[in-house]
């Protein structure tokens, strides 16, 4: 009697005297999502940034009971360092917390975005995915031509020689030329060091030059080492973890403080309204996005 009466006030033998089937947890995974351009951040629609995702990422990593940590990506990339970071924050909690993460890839894991597939101890993708682009590009302008036909002066007073570098408005030279193909070589260079350190062996099995910034399909890309597999979210997890295994969608904050926070932690002078300035960066930055997305086909 004096057992029970003190299984009873323990916080855990209660359970001793229910049915296994109302004790038993299932396996919980968090599920952490990462959709659109990386790194392009307007007032209305932050992007993908460490600011904007990293209160997901931590909640994720902090979940009782996780088993293991995935994440679905869909996004064409973006910004270079924006990628390395919330990869290093996955890897940092992923260590800290001795959690495997399992990465799947939807429509496109390229470029930034298979930067961070590569926070993954696996990849996964659709047969159809879009893989790869392992490779940097800078994209700009040439509108000297255009305003001088028009009648517009273009003025630009600097101190520093090199501050109009690529300004779309003046002519281009080949000195700032040379800078930003060293620049991205730099940049390259990393991306591939970090693909060789994260794909280690697997890469043996490619016969073709990887790091040119070509693109593949997911059933390509398990060829080339690129991916663990061809898999989706809910049929890999129910692999390993059986059919009862839980999954819980952690995604970052919506409210509208939060995201003006986030916005001005980027560095950017954002004014919520529909100020000329304000329209013009939305303007700027969908575009952006958008020919991000159309690289790609879609």
């Amino acid at each position: 009697m004096n057992g029970f009466l003190d299984d009873l006030t323990n916080r855990e033998g209660w359970k001793n005297y229910l049915p296994a089937s109302w004790t038993k947890r299932a396996p919980l995974v968090p599920v952490l999502r990462f959709s659109g351009a990386i790194g392009v951040v307007t007032p209305l629609k932050p992007g993908l940034s460490l600011s904007t995702s990293a209160s997901a990422i931590e909640r994720a990593f902090s979940m009782r009971g996780a088993k293991a940590v995935a994440i679905q990506i869909n996004s064409p990339g973006g910004a270079a360092v924006q990628s390395m970071l919330i990869y290093k924050r996955i890897r940092a909690l992923a260590a800290e917390k001795d959690l495997k993460v399992y990465v799947f890839a939807e429509d496109v894991a390229a470029s930034g975005g298979y930067l961070l597939a590569l926070a993954g101890d696996e990849i996964y993708a659709d047969p159809s995915s879009i893989v790869g682009s392992i490779g940097v590009i800078t994209a700009t302008f040439g509108l000297n031509e255009l305003i001088n036909r028009i009648g517009v002066q273009r003025r630009v007073y600097t101190a520093g020689e090199s501050k109009d570098t690529l300004d779309p408005f003046l002519p281009e030279k080949p000195s700032d030329v040379e800078r930003i193909k060293a620049l991205q070589n730099d940049v390259h260079q990393a991306f591939i060091d970090l693909v060789k350190t994260r794909r280690g062996a697997k890469l043996d099995k490619a016969d073709i030059n990887l790091f040119t910034g070509e693109f593949w399909s997911g059933k390509r890309a398990l060829e080339l080492g690129l991916i663990d597999g061809l898999s989706d979210l809910r049929t890999k997890m129910r692999e390993v973890y059986g059919d009862e295994v839980r999954f819980k969608l952690v995604t970052p904050s919506t409210s509208w403080l939060r995201r003006r926070r986030s916005i001005f932690a980027e560095g950017g002078a954002f004014e919520l309204g529909f100020s000329p300035g304000g329209f013009a960066a939305d303007l700027i930055s969908a575009i952006e996005a958008r020919a991000l997305w159309s690289r790609f086909g879609f």
